[in-house]
């Protein structure tokens, strides 16, 4: 595929059809300023929107850097292909009836497949595309009323959904959109393509994605690298946390992981943030604009208000920030602006003592500011009867950003509370105005998010029927090959359980063969004395049994476990283990292949990660030996990659002196 700078920074522009969608491409180009051609192609029509029609594609004076294509889909592949052999830069295909049409229609996809033929080497956006503006050209491929405004320099937004896009250039919280893309069914130039091409243009500070599906996990990963090595922060607004989990699960693992955990994995892997709906996604991207990543997760909150302080601080509760205590410089820097009536800490409430005293509220709001607060806020809602009257903190917070150079926000708690005017005004001099004390929190939260740290592709997922399940014994047997410990054990018919069993050493833990979990049908008995091995193996009811010497107690019990993914790869999930995992819902995920150094950090963000470092006097668990463990599940997943599916090791018995794994399962496809 060819470069995107032609269609993304167009100075022609042609369109093709004579409907309302196409006079309103030419009325909207012409309305954002756009300086270059603008040339409208029908067949018969002497005119659209004003603008002489040209009869056919090969009447144009050359050939267009981008050309909106609004005629049926039929007819737009044929219109690709003659764009394509002119040497056109590209084009938006806005014809539905393609891939998305698949479940009514059966021509969709044949259709779609004819038309990226077509196109060849030339780029196209959609089908199914709005197409976009660039508001740093002025320059609108776009056949509807969009909100934005011409700008220096801003934010990036790419968004599969039209109508998503359209009200996103609506917003009115003073974020300098750069450019709204859409990208419609991505059936050749894909999100991340276009990411990428942005990434060239310095005037773009930020990029935020709003992704319904991957798609090529590859390319996500290219695009990480370059953001990385550009410094260019990028955010998702993912859909898909309310996915019922997968249908078809033996392992506890795969329910837990559910639909959603490959694509939190796949996000975290590559450094970008998450965020869950529109204003907090917008927010965020006003605050990448002006102050780029944070270096920490450290608040700071001055507010006039009590109420207000203790609002901020509820609504931290649970996110990944926190409030640092007031240093002694800072607690003598604002006894000398706050007088002795104030009680210091952080959140503050500073009370109204200083209230309209510019002078004396920029002395307090800096004297919050500190290396150890990433970003400090004061909360301010300016009234909608006279907000001049306000003026007092608007200066006042311009003036902290301009004495003290650090990041410093205004937060409205009601978004309709911080007037366009003014935060427009704030956004210039460098302070972040947030609209709502929510999204504020949402925001900073997530632009703590650090880049990608591995440069390790994610192991690619192969299709497979998986309908084989090994017996508790061949899994165990097949994760020791790759360096799993596993009890001594023998598997026996339940009447030769005692001889069988007689060359190991009890007691026993005695377990029916042929139960996905056993637990549930009494099939597992611990702690049983040789003398009576017999006795429980025909109570359990199987026609075999597995006997295996009871591993001592350990200090805790892990799920270590895989699932493959066939969007985002096989996810690795960890957590508490035992019978009682599904209950206690405690996990983590990752991506395979990940590093002994992200499973170490994976494993202490557990709840019960305390229990596994000594809880009470206890001993630790031997941490090598966990993560051992896990590197053997890794390494067999990655061998066994084309025909596994799920792999759960639960519990593994976590002692001061080694990890044992004392049941196991794995599912594949049949070899």
């Amino acid at each position: 595929m060819s470069s995107l700078s032609r269609v993304l920074h167009p100075t022609s522009i042609a369109v093709i059809g004579g409907g309302a969608w196409c006079a309103s491409v030419i009325e909207q180009a012409q309305k954002f300023g756009f300086q270059g051609d603008i040339w409208p192609v029908h067949p018969k029509a002497g005119q659209i929107a004003g603008l002489t029609a040209f009869a056919s594609l090969e009447d144009l004076p050359s050939a267009p850097d981008v050309a909106f294509v609004g005629i049926n889909r039929h007819a737009t592949i044929d219109a690709i292909s003659v764009l394509s052999k002119m040497n056109a830069g590209g084009a938006v295909c806005f014809a539905s009836g393609f891939t998305e049409a698949n479940a009514e229609d059966d021509q969709g996809a044949d259709l779609q497949a004819r038309l990226v033929q077509a196109a060849g080497e030339m780029p196209i956006l959609g089908p199914n595309c709005y197409g976009f503006v660039n508001g740093l050209n002025c320059a609108a491929v776009w056949p509807d009323q969009h909100g934005m405004q011409p700008v220096d320099s801003g934010v990036a937004i790419l968004t599969q959904s039209s109508n998503i896009a359209i009200n996103m250039t609506m917003q009115r919280r003073a974020l300098p959109l750069a450019f709204m893309l859409t990208s419609g069914n991505q059936a050749q130039t894909h999100q991340a393509d276009i990411a990428s091409a942005l990434l060239d243009d310095d005037r773009i500070t930020a990029i935020g994605v709003h992704i319904e599906g991957f798609g090529n996990l590859r390319k996500w990963e290219a695009l990480a690298k370059k953001a990385g090595d550009r410094n260019v922060p990028i955010i998702a607004l993912k859909m898909g946390r309310s996915a019922h989990a997968q249908a078809a699960t033996i392992s506890h693992t795969a329910s837990l992981a559910g639909g959603d955990a490959g694509a939190q994995a796949f996000l975290d892997r590559l450094g970008i943030a998450r965020l869950d709906d529109i204003p907090s996604f917008l927010e965020c991207l006003k605050l990448l604009h002006v102050a780029g990543r944070l270096d920490s997760n450290g608040l700071g909150s001055i507010s006039c208000s009590g109420g207000e302080a203790s609002l901020a601080a509820d609504m931290a509760e649970g996110r990944n920030l926190h409030f640092p205590p007031l240093s002694q410089a800072q607690k003598a820097d604002l006894r000398d602006a706050l007088g002795p009536m104030v009680a210091l800490a952080n959140p503050l409430d500073y009370h109204t003592y200083i209230w309209r005293d510019t002078q004396a509220m920029t002395r307090a709001w800096s004297a919050m500011m500190s290396p150890e607060q990433a970003i400090t806020m004061a909360i301010v809602d300016y009234p909608h009867t006279d907000a001049s009257d306000w003026e007092c903190a608007t200066q006042a917070a311009l003036n902290c950003v301009a004495q003290a150079g650090r990041p410093f926000a205004v937060t409205a708690t009601l978004p309709e509370l911080l007037p366009q005017d003014v935060a427009k005004r704030l956004l210039d001099g460098g302070v972040v105005p947030f609209a709502g004390l929510h999204e504020a929190l949402a925001a900073i939260e997530a632009a703590v998010v650090s880049k990608a740290t591995t440069a390790e592709p994610v192991l690619l997922p192969s299709e497979n029927d998986a309908d084989s399940v090994l017996t508790e014994a061949e899994a165990k047997r097949a994760l020791a090959k790759f360096g799993v410990c596993v009890p001594q054990s023998v598997v026996a018919p339940s009447g030769l359980a005692a001889q069988v069993s007689a060359n190991l050493t009890g007691p026993f833990a005695v377990k029916g063969v042929g139960l996905a979990h056993k637990s549930e049908h009494a099939a597992v008995r611990l702690e049983v004395d040789a003398d009576v091995v017999a006795e429980v193996s025909a109570d359990i009811g199987t026609d075999e049994v597995l006997i295996e010497e009871m591993a001592v107690a350990g200090v805790a019990e892990l799920l270590v476990g895989v699932t493959r993914d066939p969007a985002h790869g096989f996810v690795l999930t960890l957590g508490a283990g035992g019978v009682l995992t599904e209950i206690l819902r405690d996990t983590v995920s990752l991506l395979i292949p990940s590093s002994r150094d992200a499973v170490q950090e994976a494993l202490g963000k557990l709840n019960c990660a305390p229990m596994l470092a000594g809880y009470r006097g206890k001993p630790a668990a031997d941490f090598e030996a966990i993560l051992d463990a896990v590197e053997a599940v890794q390494a067999y997943v990655i061998a066994n990659a084309s025909h596994v599916s799920e792999v759960e090791i639960n519990p593994l018995i976590c002692t001061p002196d080694g990890a044992v794994a004392v049941d196991a399962l794995i599912r594949k496809a049949k070899l």
